[in-house]
């Protein structure tokens, strides 16, 4: 017997995360192409940059953490989908 399993939920998605750990904010700013749909993140020194979606179900708490982190200097954990430099999900940096 041959038995097979996948993942298609919500939550299995979540887990196709690139994770910078200990990260803080640089700059934060409206994407210059669609400034309606993402705001254009950048972590650490040598800024990488990212995107939120102002369409993300947590935006409101995603982006409060991001200005916690650039006024502040905190750190946190940051989640980035794969193959699509989107945050999806930011961690307390313990």
């Amino acid at each position: 017997m041959i038995t097979s399993c996948s993942g298609n939920s919500a939550n299995a998605n979540l887990q196709d995360l690139t994770w910078y750990n200990k990260a803080t904010i640089s700059q934060i700013s409206e994407d210059p192409d669609h400034p309606k749909e993402f705001l254009r993140i950048s972590i650490g020194i040598s800024p990488q940059v990212f995107y939120l979606s102002k369409k993300n179900a947590s935006y409101t708490s995603l982006l409060e953490k991001l200005n916690q982190s650039l006024q502040k200097g905190k750190k946190f954990n940051i989640g980035i989908e794969n193959n699509t430099n989107m945050i999806k999900q930011i961690n307390e940096s313990k």
